[in-house]
């Protein structure tokens, strides 16, 4: 049973299915016309099979592929009457139709799947043009015939039966090799790609080259069976090569199952069959695709055979308990040798904004850097210079990773230097199975790296879920994962992004012996993570950044004594406005009660309750990743909890989302009157509330309501956020983030407008970073750690400060007495 779910006993039973049908046609007991029709649907399965495995593998969408097929046709045409021979024919036509194929993936690959069709549209009409045009090769709108071939074992009539045989038998060995080529390094690199292309190029797999391969392969099988057409037709015209055989093909994909071997044939099939189905019908050919298509997208939208398979799959998956990860005993080394990695003065612009600034650091092997800092301090833009994917920023500076020169390599480069990566969020590859994700790093699959792969995956306690899809695990495991694969290649340098967050107490203290394994095996180690309690027990240094600088350095039980790394998580103290006192008496407006909610398998918030008074002004803080933007959407209303209550009063409630989400190409007036509209504002009262809001604005935003979105400074765009929020006329107003990416001066007019509001009455809610800010302009602060409500109380409380300061961290690396940076005036 294992052998016929091997690839080599499937590829055998294409093999032998084409040899079955070869032998029924030459018995003669098909008719000439049903031989003829089976011929045909080889060639179309070929084709078919070309354009849905590309669209499956690389998820380009291709309605060019009729003219590689005309491609073959017309080189067979041409061949025919010129003498050459058909190995020669299909060997020009595989050169030329990859050539053309190459090129368009290439060109194509910088673009969305949108702009992708469009090219490959734009490329069947030129050749369709070409065609009509250059009537000495192609004969025009009148067509040229196929002669006698020759071949190494004899002449080839052309619309002979030998040509229906070979037609067949081709298609069943480019079937074969499309079930070899599932199980093969080209397909697992493919998918990556299209899954997640920055991820795919730091495992070394360049995107564009496997957009341009796929592509090539593509149109080179292709061409081939329009060599084949044309020797089971005799004559080649213009007529079969339309942009309807294009439409028609993407057509016959989806109703065969898009990426799958056996669908390619139901849709060579359907393609070779459907003027007969037309004829039966009484219907235009046009008109019964349409129809049918439509069904398969309604009732069938994997394709029939990935519907047959879900239905005839009997044998149910098993779940066997993930084993936990084993690994021999490592001697830890201590840090020796000088510096594996040394950035010098590394600066990163994107347009006028500096995400870094000066950045210099080194870490040497077996050392682990934990490098912390706020949101927005510069951390992953780090991460993303160290593996080359800095994206449209320029860098400036000078990189040494082990004795050359970093900055200057590409990305797919770095993995070869020996540096693996992780992401914040685990991005693994979905469509390939555990194993696959591992083995996509290798450009040829051999038995030792599978037996490698297996080796790895026992170590980090997923070799029992080596064939299932990523998707299909819970999130700690897929972190699992996202580890193994950046220390696939024992890397010298191992960036983590987060490596930590959304996992539980036991997945964190696994996580970390694996750091420490990797560590102590020699390897350099640098991690960015808000979870400071794991982070610091596993760190022999901490680098702590804040707006895109390095602003301290020291172990990990002294870099929190920094008055300045401490300022950068907290704050420091600012006369603002404070609001007017709230009643003591005031109602409830929102009530949380056991408020759970998970994303996948990651608790994001746990046993929340919480109460929101009328008129107050509540402070919620913690830390990246504590859960702010969670609750403040589930106090919204806008995303339902996975548990708990939540009760409101007769209220409405606006919500300023993370980053302000303006409609940039929009006007500010516009941008006001979209809000209006969505609360159900119109006419008089439309016009009397945007007269309300923009009066709340600055003069200078107020005086630019004609200008785009786009044209404002982030503190006016913050401004214009809020204004769009309150033409809603809320009673609670949630605004996250607000001082983000901001400088000094516009902040405190960002918040001095905020407390306006309150000391008019309305009730706000202000999700913060810094715990000092939120000390100076709110009644009461909650502080979230992890998900859970830390510490609460009055902002005015002197004993409250001490308390929230160490629920902001955890408790255990609480600042000393005596060193803070909150002082509330």
């Amino acid at each position: 049973m294992s052998f016929l779910r091997s690839r080599t006993a499937q590829a055998l039973l294409c093999l032998l299915a084409a040899a079955a049908v070869v032998a029924v046609m030459s018995s003669g007991a098909l008719p000439p016309y049903q031989a003829y029709s089976v011929a045909l649907a080889a060639v179309y399965t070929i084709v078919v099979l070309s354009v849905g495995l590309l669209a499956g593998w690389s998820g380009v969408w291709s309605v060019g592929h009729p003219a590689f097929f005309a491609l073959g046709a017309y080189f067979a045409a041409y061949g025919s009457g010129h003498g050459w021979s058909v190995e020669t024919i299909v060997l020009g036509t595989v050169v030329s139709a990859a050539a053309l194929g190459g090129f368009i993936g290439f060109a194509g690959a910088r673009f969305s799947t949108l702009y992708i069709a469009l090219l490959t549209l734009a490329f069947s009409l030129v050749s369709l043009e070409v065609i009509n045009r250059w009537t000495a090769v192609t004969g025009g709108d009148q067509g040229v015939p196929v002669a006698q071939i020759s071949t190494l074992a004899g002449p080839l009539p052309s619309g002979g039966t030998e040509t229906q045989l070979v037609s067949v038998a081709a298609a069943g060995v480019c079937l074969a090799i499309a079930v070899i080529a599932k199980g093969s390094a080209l397909r697992m690199r493919l998918v990556a790609a299209k899954s997640h292309p920055l991820v795919a190029q730091s495992v070394g797999i360049a995107p564009e080259a496997q957009s341009a391969l796929s592509f090539a392969v593509s149109a080179a099988f292709t061409g081939v069976a329009g060599v084949l057409l044309g020797l089971i037709t005799g004559f080649v015209s213009p007529d079969l090569f339309s942009l309807n055989l294009g439409v028609s093909l993407i057509a016959s994909c989806v109703l065969g199952g898009v990426g799958s071997v056996l669908g390619a044939v139901v849709g060579g099939v359907y393609l070779a069959w459907s003027p007969t189905l037309a004829g039966a019908a009484g219907l235009p050919q046009p008109v019964v695709q349409g129809v049918v298509l439509i069904a398969a997208l309604l009732f069938l939208p994997g394709g029939v055979v990935p519907f047959l398979g879900k239905l005839f799959r009997w044998l149910p998956r098993k779940s066997r308990p993930v084993a936990p990860s084993v690994a021999p005993e490592v001697v830890r080394r201590a840090p020796e040798g000088p510096p594996l990695l040394s950035l010098n003065d590394v600066t990163v612009r994107f347009g006028g904004l500096k995400a870094l600034e000066g950045a210099s650091l080194s870490v040497r092997r077996g050392e682990v850097l934990a490098v912390i800092g706020p949101n927005g301090a510069g951390k992953t833009t780090l991460l993303n210079v160290l593996s080359g994917l800095a994206g449209g920023g320029k860098v400036e500076g000078t990189a040494q990773f082990d004795g050359k020169q970093l900055l200057t390599s590409r990305a797919t480069a770095r993995r070869r230097l020996g540096i693996g990566r992780t992401f914040q969020h685990a991005e693994t590859f979905d469509e390939l199975t555990v194993a696959e994700n591992l083995l996509c790093t290798q450009r040829r699959i051999t038995s030792r790296h599978r037996a490698v792969v297996h080796e790895l995956l026992g170590r980090v306690g997923l070799a029992e879920v080596a064939d299932r899809n990523p998707a299909d695990l819970p999130f700690g495991l897929q972190k699992r994962l996202d580890l193994a694969r950046a220390i696939a290649e024992d890397p010298k340098l191992l960036v983590l992004d987060e490596p930590f967050g959304g996992l539980d107490a036991d997945e964190r203290a696994t996580a970390a012996k694996q750091i420490e394994r990797l560590r102590d095996g020699g390897a350099a180690v640098l991690i960015i993570d808000h979870v400071l309690d794991d982070l610091f027990a596993v760190a022999d240094r901490v680098v702590a950044f804040d707006f895109g600088k390095p602003i301290g350095e020291g172990p990990p039980g002294e870099v929190l004594r920094d008055s300045a790394v401490l300022a950068s998580y907290l704050g420091t103290s600012a006369a603002r406005t404070r609001p007017a006192a709230r009643a003591a008496d005031a109602p409830v407006v929102v009530r949380l009660a056991g408020i759970e909610h998970h994303y996948g398998g990651v608790a994001a918030l746990r046993g929340i309750d919480l109460a929101v008074h009328q008129g107050a002004v509540l402070g919620v803080v913690g830390a990246n990743g504590a859960g702010k933007s969670t609750l403040g959407r589930i106090l919204h209303g806008s995303l339902r909890p996975s548990g708990g209550t939540r009760d409101v009063s007769a209220v409405r409630s606006s919500l300023v989302p993370e980053g302000r989400a303006l409609f940039k190409t929009l006007s500010l007036k516009e941008n006001l009157e979209v809000a209006a509209y969505a609360a159900g504002l119109r006419g008089a009262r439309m016009r009397s509330r945007l007269d309300e809001t923009t009066e709340w604005l600055p003069p200078r935003v107020r005086n630019r309501l004609a200008v785009q979105a786009a044209g404002l400074s982030g503190g006016e765009q913050q401004m214009l956020a809020i204004a769009r929020a309150l033409m809603a006329e809320p009673d609670v107003l949630i605004v996250d983030e607000p001082a983000l990416g901001l400088a000094p001066a516009l902040v405190d007019e960002v918040y001095t407008r905020l407390a306006e509001l309150a000391s008019g009455g309305m009730t706000v809610v202000l999700l913060e970073q810094l715990l000092s800010r939120a000390m100076a302009t709110c009644h009461e602060v909650v502080v979230l750690h992890e998900g859970v409500v830390a510490a609460r109380g009055a902002a005015t409380d002197p004993e409250f400060t001490g308390r929230a300061e160490s629920a902001y961290f955890g408790g255990e690396h609480a600042v000393a007495l005596g060193v803070t940076a909150l002082e509330t005036t």
